[in-house]
């Protein structure tokens, strides 16, 4: 299967507007994260404590940021799990601190922040453990049992529990719920010493400052890493010209994936990372197929102009860089709308990168290589023949 067969376009001659494209999108985002939403990492990278919230309604984001400031959490990051009309939060807190009492006051001070109306003398069985409830059934013993007491509450305790977290999704609607599931004393024991909020939160997890710092230095060293292995891979297999047009291509295409997560505010985790890391090889792969092909015909063409040999390389590669990109992009866009809030970022840096760097081995690698032809002329030297080292495929 074949695209444009025969195809001719100017590419280079439209290189103006892809500039413009490009510089459009690069500034906007390094403005973004300048000036407006910084580069937003996520808990990974700048340590603290997240918290899962799952209501029994669709909650008021606003209403949950004001709540979040009122305990003093000003710099609270605050996202929908599970798209609109979800109800489940994740609630990224600042923390300084990464022990076992640190996260159990976070989720803490959650729960008594969200709590409204709550009466004094209950507690709240949508945020009680096992333990919790296990304690209340056998101080109470509302089944009257005169052996084994301890043990069945606790089987008891555990099956509400199971139930609410894993049936309800953390969260009971009515003590109701309970019927059919429990011997109907217990429910009513429970509805004298328990009420039900609104909310129950289900998971807290926590990362602490230096291992956030270390997570940062390691991401930036992978990056910078895989883009000096790319220059002296391409310096070796092409030309030093080469291996720059690739980095500074690489770049551009990094450049404005971060500024695109900046400028949506959308958090950089270690997935988004592991992204870029794809995005490096995948676009620099794209742009070796464009290499090696003006490569090839440099040696067939040698009377023509380069940008002449760059457009009909770039047009002699298209079919293939369509194909290939298309059917990546369309197996990442999957991933993007159905592959769920853990892999959101992942694949939305994909979605993002995949489009840029096909764009960018088209409009913005090979023209640098006309360009610096262009440049060396200029200089009123000889111009050295780009055809490489290897041999033509």
């Amino acid at each position: 299967m074949e695209f444009f067969k025969s195809a001719n376009i100017d590419f280079l001659g439209k290189k103006w507007y892809f500039i413009a494209f490009s510089l459009i999108f690069s500034v906007a985002g390094v403005l973004s994260m300048v000036f407006w939403h910084g580069i937003p990492l996520d808990i990974d990278f700048r340590g603290g404590t997240q918290v899962s919230v799952k209501f029994s309604h669709a909650p008021d984001v606003n209403a949950v940021h004001q709540t979040m400031d009122r305990i003093g959490y000003h710099n609270a990051r605050i996202r929908t799990l599970g798209g609109a009309g979800s109800n489940d939060l994740l609630i990224d807190l600042p923390q300084q601190e990464s022990s076992a009492q640190a996260l159990d006051q976070g989720k803490q001070q959650i729960i008594n922040a969200l709590r409204t109306n709550a009466p004094a003398d209950k507690q709240d069985i949508n945020n009680s453990s096992s333990l919790a409830l296990s304690a209340y059934l056998l101080q109470t013993d509302p089944l009257h049992l005169s052996t084994d007491a301890q043990k069945q509450y606790a089987a008891i305790a555990q099956k509400i529990a199971d139930y609410r977290d894993k049936t309800k999704g953390g969260v009971l609607s009515s003590f109701g719920d309970l019927k059919g599931l429990v011997d109907p004393t217990v429910v009513t024991a429970l509805q004298q010493g328990f009420y039900l909020s609104d909310f129950g939160v289900y998971n807290v997890a926590i990362v602490g400052p230096q291992v956030g710092a270390q997570l940062r230095k390691q991401a930036m060293l992978a990056t910078a890493y895989s883009l000096a292995g790319m220059l002296v891979y391409l310096a070796f297999r092409f030309e030093l010209i080469y291996g720059v047009a690739a980095v500074i291509t690489v770049f551009h295409d990094t450049l404005i994936t971060v500024g695109a997560f900046s400028l949506t505010d959308k958090p950089i985790s270690l997935t988004v990372i592991a992204a870029i890391l794809t995005l490096i090889g995948y676009s620099n792969n794209d742009t070796i197929v464009v290499f090696d092909r003006i490569r090839e015909n440099l040696k067939l063409m040698r009377r023509e102009k380069l940008a002449d040999i760059v457009n009909r390389s770039i047009n002699q590669t298209l079919s293939r860089t369509i194909l290939t990109a298309g059917l990546t992009f369309l197996t990442v866009l999957a991933l993007f709308l159905f592959g769920g809030e853990v892999l959101h970022g992942f694949s939305l840096a994909l979605v993002i990168g995949i489009l840029i760097g096909t764009y960018s081995s088209i409009a913005i690698a090979a023209p640098i290589l006309v360009a610096y032809q262009d440049w060396r002329q200029n200089r009123s030297k000889p111009v050295v023949a780009l055809a490489g080292k290897g041999k033509g495929r």
